[in-house]
């Protein structure tokens, strides 16, 4: 609990963090990027043979980009006194005025395109090289339980049954609009299921590990905090954030070869975005060079190209790599999960804590507790990564 001297001594950054967090909640990209018509799109591109790029439509913007943006600059961050918070929310700013150019922009290709790369950046040579190096392992023999037998309602009973082991709610919603077969939105705080998604039994325990064992325990610690920035998320926490995620299906026994090969797949579309690739172009690459599945294919090909080029996709390989690394070196990852924090301000996290200005987690990701990994081939390519 926060003390009132605390709250006096450091007045002018809680009074910013506030007026922060009342602009940021008016957007959360991701709500706005995720296609009205995907289905429809995706039967008109299947029909057409692979030839005609989909015209997506997207959700309406309900904030003035221009006044949003105005607002986040006038916040007066020289009141700070701390040079490393004040640094923090400086990085802070222009990490969400860039947000809404990007949010703005979407439908607008190039626009949007140059402005997500701003906050996502691009893969790496040594990115594509580990993607390639996942490609080409041999495949494993799809072990028991593979069938799609569950539906979304089967998911969701599921889900509310996982949710037990942690202590707080779990709000459930289906959806048609969403381009993942589940997914948080973290300023709701629910767990949103593609309606027409079908499940098999190893993609219930990975999702539930992703989903709820990270992203809802980041965001109730999160929302746990006194600054609001724990909640809102950190400039470039997508990937520590999706790296913790997918590490708990690895902790959890889930992880499988072909669930990593998803995620290479994922980087070598968003390379292939970067070398000027259309839709259809991704899609060839995916589908009849790597021989994908075509469903496949046409879902990480989406995820990539929606708004306009969208390289967020490729953080979850290099997450995975950082948060495994750092595990593996033996640090605590309590402190990745206080909220939507990224890895590369654990010293800040540390430093507001012993402050008095950020609490230690409350919720602790159930999977990290003990490796239930025993697939020694995920092992190989995780220690061989560069």
């Amino acid at each position: 609990m926060i003390t009132k001297d605390i709250l006096k001594d450091n007045a002018a950054l809680f009074t910013i963090d506030k007026n922060l967090d009342r602009l940021i909640k008016r957007i959360e990209l991701l709500s706005y990027l995720n296609p009205l018509n995907t289905e429809k799109e995706k039967h008109r591109f299947f029909s057409s043979k692979y030839t005609e790029e989909p015209i997506f439509k997207y959700p309406k913007q309900n904030f003035n980009a221009f006044k949003l943006q105005r607002s986040l600059f006038s916040n007066q961050l020289e009141k700070i006194e701390d040079d490393d918070i004040r640094d923090l929310y400086q990085g802070i700013v222009y990490y969400y005025a860039n947000m809404v150019q990007t949010a703005e922009a979407i439908g607008e290709r190039k626009k949007f395109f140059y402005n997500s790369l701003k906050l996502y950046g691009t893969p790496k040579e040594k990115d594509v090289a580990n993607a390639r190096f996942i490609l080409h392992i041999k495949n494993e023999k799809e072990g028991e339980n593979q069938e799609k037998k569950y539906t979304a309602r089967d998911a969701q009973a599921y889900f509310e049954e996982f949710v037990e082991r942690y202590d707080f709610p779990l709000n459930i919603k289906l959806s048609t609009s969403i381009a993942a077969d589940a997914m948080v939105s973290n300023s709701t705080q629910t767990l949103y299921i593609k309606k027409n998604a079908k499940f098999n039994d190893n993609q219930l325990k990975t999702l539930a590990n992703h989903e709820i064992g990270v992203h809802m325990v980041t965001t109730f610690n999160g929302l746990n905090q006194p600054l609001k920035i724990f909640s809102n998320g950190f400039p470039k926490n997508v990937e520590t954030q999706e790296g913790l995620a997918v590490f708990s299906e690895y902790m959890s026994g889930a992880l499988t070869l072909s669930r990593l090969k998803i995620l290479a797949y994922r980087v070598i579309a968003a390379d292939s975005l970067i070398k000027g690739y259309s839709f259809s172009d991704t899609f060839d690459l995916l589908h009849n060079q790597y021989k994908l599945d075509r469903d496949k294919a046409f879902i990480i090909t989406l995820r990539i190209h929606r708004g306009g080029g969208f390289t967020k996709d490729y953080l979850y390989l290099t997450g995975l790599k950082k948060v495994y690394e750092y595990y593996k070196s033996g640090n605590n990852l309590s402190p990745l999960l206080t909220g939507k924090v990224s890895l590369d301000r654990v010293d800040s996290i540390v430093k507001l804590q012993e402050l008095g200005l950020a609490s230690k987690s409350i919720h602790i990701t159930d999977s990290y507790s003990a490796n239930k990994n025993n697939n020694s081939s995920i092992d190989f390519i995780l220690h061989n990564l560069i």
